[in-house]
């Protein structure tokens, strides 16, 4: 049969113009088959007409290729239609059943792919110019790669992920330009299909980059277990390079409470500590990442007990890279928190030392938070309290005081707070230095600021030693003073009232508080039932009348 040379869409119309009119109708075998083929026809049919009305129908690479495929899936139609239309097939049954299948999923391909190019908007592009501006070319690209994705071979899917993870490598704007488009769904889709492994390992790059922009993160969220299922499975068998990319992905998913108990019930925690114990330094540290988000949900630290997590765990904080003890140690931290039990446990299996070779190790400022926060949720422990201060942590806490990122200041404040349980650790505390450097804190901008450092104080000051090194600074009587003032929201007043109030019975610390304006704001917080207000505003009064008695 001789095929008309002429462009490729005449050329389909001609093919199936003949299908429909003068070969199916004369079809002997396999007609049910037949009648399927006939409705797909139909819609591809629809399709090319609306392909003429396009002005690149005939230009644009994605068209001219699709248009020629269907070409040749309407040839290899009209071939087996002639071989159908009698009843004795000379090729035999099940051969010619076989080609009929195999056209009838070449044309449902075909039919599926143009209706994506038609919808993607590809067409209305035509031929992108340098004269328009950087983001419509972006946008234009976008949208071409997006369409390149879901049609055409599996080498022409794979050039067009390399051409993604080029464009979305170039800037974050280029990122937030081809989520806008639509790439995730589609990048998804591949994870979820039976891609090559290339583009599986390219695809989950491109989800990577795509999570560590703060805008887009919502969109891979909104695509749910489908997502977490695909990046679990990479975890469990993907290689190397795709379990880094995967656990980027997943610390970007795993801050909410749905995706974290998805993780944890699908298997994720044991594959993670798998790749903290065995995997590349790079990929420990982005692995403890995403457990470490995990660990925050208390319904999920049940699965980091039965895989035995704590002693992966304490062994990465002793002896992995930077990040990765650093995120090993703010696991710890959030799965210790209020489980007494745990917390003794850690302790015994050696982490007060990783604590300490780390913090020693000089990490950069802000990592030091994390090991602060881990100090204080074990300070709260009695039975490992006295322990950490005659183990050397108060010096070190000393120091993080007069440091100058705010975070890791609060939390060192409240570490001190939880360390200070009794008159022995009071005692010490107050004599290492703590208490200048509280003090000053009462001043700082940030309200978290002043009531870590006002409740601190108001624990350090129940020893008799501590008030007479706090009477001695200069400047704390009316910091804290300043701090009972209504105005100053989300403090609690309970805190510097009990400062003040421990305080109150020297002479010299009472007229301080009065000058400062203590009365005039107990008197308001007395109105608001704040805890020891009404005591310490009697104590201030009773001062003046034992002042007038005195000159008498």
């Amino acid at each position: 049969m001789k095929i008309p040379e002429n462009d490729p869409i005449t050329l389909s119309n001609d093919l199936l113009h003949s299908l429909l009119n003068h070969h199916i109708p004369l079809i002997q075998s396999f007609k049910g088959k037949w009648g399927l083929i006939k409705s797909k026809l139909a819609d591809l049919q629809s399709q090319l007409t609306d392909f003429s009305e396009f002005q690149t129908s005939l230009t644009n690479p994605l068209s001219l290729d699709l248009l020629h495929s269907i070409s040749q899936t309407l040839t290899d139609a009209l071939l087996s239609a002639e071989k159908c239309q009698d009843t004795n097939l000379t090729e035999g049954k099940l051969k010619t059943q076989s080609d009929i299948d195999s056209i009838l999923a070449k044309l449902n391909q075909n039919v599926k792919d143009c209706e994506i190019l038609i919808k993607s908007g590809v067409l209305q592009d035509g031929i992108v110019s340098g004269s328009g501006s950087k983001r419509e070319l972006v946008r234009a690209e976008s949208r071409n790669l997006i369409t390149r994705l879901q049609i055409g071979s599996p080498e022409s899917k794979n050039l067009a992920m390399d051409s993604v993870l080029s464009l979305i490598q170039e800037d974050d704007k280029n990122v937030m330009i081809a989520v806008a488009q639509g790439i995730v769904p589609v990048l998804v889709r591949l994870l979820d299909c039976n891609s090559s492994f290339d583009i599986k390992e390219k695809t989950v790059a491109a989800i990577s980059i795509i999570s560590m922009v703060d805008s887009s993160k919502h969109v891979l969220i909104a695509e749910g277990l489908l997502l977490l299922n695909q990046l679990i499975r990479i975890l469990e068998s993907g290689s190397g390079f795709a379990k880094e990319k995967a656990c980027i992905a997943l610390q970007a998913l795993s801050f909410s409470r749905e995706n974290a108990r998805a993780i944890g019930s699908r298997g994720g925690i044991c594959s993670l500590l798998e790749i903290c114990q065995a995997g590349t330094p790079s990929s420990q540290g982005l692995a403890s990442g995403v457990l470490r988000n995990l660990a925050v949900f208390e319904e999920i630290r049940e699965n980091f007990i039965e895989e035995n997590a704590v002693f992966v765990l304490i062994g990465l904080a002793a002896s992995g890279t930077a990040s990765a003890q650093e995120n090993a140690i703010g696991c710890l931290c959030n799965l210790v928190k209020d489980d007494e039990n745990l917390k003794l446990l850690i302790v015994k299996e050696g982490v007060i030392e990783c604590l300490r070779n780390y913090w020693d190790s000089c990490p950069p400022v802000r990592s030091l938070e994390v090991a602060v926060e881990l100090l204080r949720g074990l300070a709260s422990s009695q039975a490992i309290a006295e322990g950490l201060v005659s183990d050397g942590f108060v010096v070190r806490l000393v120091a993080v005081l007069n440091l100058g990122v705010l975070g890791v200041r609060i939390a060192a404040a409240r570490a001190v707070s939880e360390l200070s349980c009794n008159t022995k650790t009071r005692k010490e505390i107050g004599d290492l230095g703590c208490i200048g450097p509280l003090i000053k804190m009462l001043d700082g901008k940030a309200v978290e600021e002043k009531e870590a450092a006002s409740k601190a104080l108001s624990l350090l000051l129940l020893y008799a030693g501590n008030r007479r090194i706090f009477r001695k600074a200069e400047g704390g009587i009316v910091s804290t003073v300043q701090l009972l003032d209504a105005s100053i929201q989300n403090l609690d007043k309970k805190y510097p009232v009990s400062i003040l109030a421990s305080l109150v019975h020297s002479n010299k610390c009472r007229k301080q508080m009065i000058a400062a304006g203590a009365s005039v704001h107990l008197k308001k917080l007395v109105d608001m039932n704040v805890e020891g207000s009404k005591k310490l505003l009697d104590g201030l009064g009773r001062g003046k009348i034992w002042g007038v008695f005195a000159r008498h």
